[in-house]
C-alpha cells in the first residue's frame, strides 16, 4: 500500500458515569484517532492514551508529538508497505511510546484488511465467530453501590465481573459481592496499588474463589509478583508489567503470573499482540483482552484480537452503551448475554461515521504523504 495522507484527531468523549480506579476518577476521556488514507480507502486506529501519565508515561500531547514528528515521517520514508508487520519492525528503533506506535500500526492493519477484503479478525488469524466479554467496575463508595452495579450487569448476562480495588476497599467489598452472587466469575484489579507487605490481603482474597488478581504490585515489577504468586493460590495476572514479548517471556519463566492481560496499546500494536499470544499459547498461559475505555474504533480492534484462540477468558470489551451515550461507529458494539458477534465486514467491521468523529474532535491535522494517483 502507498500512503496518501495521515489524519490525526484529538478527541474528547464524556463517559456515561465516572470511572474510579486506584489512579483516580475519570469522567471524560481524551484520546487520539489516527486515519491512514490510501487509494480511496481509510484505515482507523485509536491511541488509548489519556490526559495524564498515570497508567503509563504517555499522554495525548506526547503521543501526538511522537506521531507527527517521528512515526509518520518514518512511515513515509518507506515508499511501499506490503504487510503491517513491517510497521512494527520499522518503529522498533523508537523506545517505548507503545500507544502512539499502536495507533498508527492499527490503522495500517485496518487498511490492509480492507484492501485484501478480509475482516481484521481473519487478517490476524482469528478463529472465533463470537467472543465472551465481561465488564470492568470502578471503585465504589459503598458495598450497596457495588452490589447494585453488579446486579445490573448480571441481569444483562455478562460472564465476568472485574472489580477495581485499592487499600481499604478490597477484601470486604469483594467478599460482599461473592456472598450475594456465589456463582459469578469475579476478578480483582489492583492497578499496582499494593506491595509485598500486603500479602495478608491477597491470602484473604484466596478464600473468595477469584479467577485472578490483576497487577497487584508495582507497575514495572516482575520479581515481587513471582514472590507473591508463590505465596497465594489465586492466579496473578499481569497487565502494566507486560509491554512486549520479551516482558511476557521473562514473567512466565520467573513464575510471576499464571495469566496475562493483553492491551493492544500497551504492548505496541497488533503485531506484538499476536507474538505474545503465540508464545503464551505455547506455554499454556491463558490470555484475555483488557480495555482502556475505548471508543468504538479501539473496541473493534479489541474484538478482532480476541478472536485468536488463546484468548480463552472473557475480556473487558463490553458494549458501547456501557460507556457512551453515542459512539463514533455504526452499528455500535453490542453484547447480548455477555457475547459479542464478530463482524465479517472487511477491516474493523464497523462503519466509522465522519460526522460523529467531527462532533468529538478537539483538533485535527492532515499530514500529506504521496499524492494519490488518478
Amino acid at each position: 500500500m502507498e500512503i496518501n495522507k495521515v489524519v490525526l484527531r484529538h478527541m474528547e468523549m464524556t463517559l456515561k458515569t465516572p470511572f474510579q480506579t486506584s489512579f483516580g476518577t475519570l469522567s471524560a476521556r481524551q484520546f487520539l484517532i489516527v486515519e491512514v488514507h490510501s487509494a480511496g480507502q481509510i484505515g482507523y486506529g485509536e491511541c488509548v492514551v489519556s490526559g495524564r501519565p498515570l497508567y503509563n508515561e504517555e499522554t495525548v500531547k506526547t503521543a501526538w508529538h511522537l506521531l507527527e514528528d517521528f512515526l509518520i515521517p518514518m512511515l513515509y520514508e518507506k515508499e511501499y508497505i506490503e504487510h503491517p508487520d513491517e510497521v512494527s519492525q520499522l518503529f522498533s528503533v523508537i523506545r517505548r511510546n507503545n500507544m502512539a506506535k499502536s495507533a498508527l500500526e492499527g490503522a495500517i492493519w485496518d487498511l490492509y484488511a480492507k484492501q485484501n477484503n478480509l475482516s481484521l479478525a481473519k487478517a490476524l488469524g482469528g478463529t472465533k465467530s463470537e467472543i465472551q466479554v465481561g465488564v470492568s467496575i470502578g471503585i465504589k463508595e459503598t458495598l450497596d453501590d457495588l452490589l447494585r452495579e453488579v446486579d445490573g450487569f448480571v441481569n444483562e448476562g455478562y460472564k465476568r465481573m472485574k472489580i477495581k480495588i485499592k487499600p481499604g476497599k478490597d477484601v470486604d467489598m469483594i467478599a460482599g459481592v461473592r456472598h450475594h452472587f456465589p456463582g459469578i466469575k469475579i476478578m480483582a484489579d489492583a492497578n499496582s496499588a499494593y506491595s509485598l507487605k500486603d500479602v495478608d490481603v491477597f491470602k484473604a482474597l484466596d478464600e473468595l474463589d477469584l479467577m485472578m488478581v490483576e497487577q497487584p504490585l508495582a507497575y514495572d515489577d516482575i520479581i515481587d509478583h513471582a514472590k507473591l504468586q508463590s505465596q497465594i493460590i489465586t492466579p496473578v495476572c499481569l497487565d502494566e508489567s507486560i509491554h512486549s514479548l520479551e516482558d511476557a517471556r521473562k514473567a512466565v519463566e520467573l513464575g510471576s503470573c499464571k495469566i496475562i492481560n493483553i492491551k493492544i496499546g500497551r504492548v505496541g500494536g497488533l503485531t506484538e499482540s499476536v507474538k505474545i499470544h503465540d508464545y503464551c499459547q505455547s506455554k499454556g498461559i491463558p490470555l484475555w483482552c483488557g480495555g482502556m475505555n475505548e471508543s468504538g474504533v479501539g473496541r473493534a480492534h479489541n474484538i478482532a484480537v480476541t478472536t485468536l484462540p488463546n484468548f480463552v477468558l472473557p475480556g473487558d470489551t463490553a458494549g458501547s452503551s456501557r460507556y457512551w451515550n453515542e459512539d463514533v461507529i455504526l452499528p455500535e458494539v453490542t453484547a447480548l448475554n455477555g457475547v459479542i458477534q464478530v463482524s465479517d465486514i472487511p477491516g474493523i467491521g464497523y462503519e466509522v461515521v465522519p460526522a460523529l468523529l467531527d462532533k468529538y474532535t478537539l483538533e485535527k491535522k492532515e499530514i500529506p504523504g504521496l499524492v494519490e494517483k488518478v
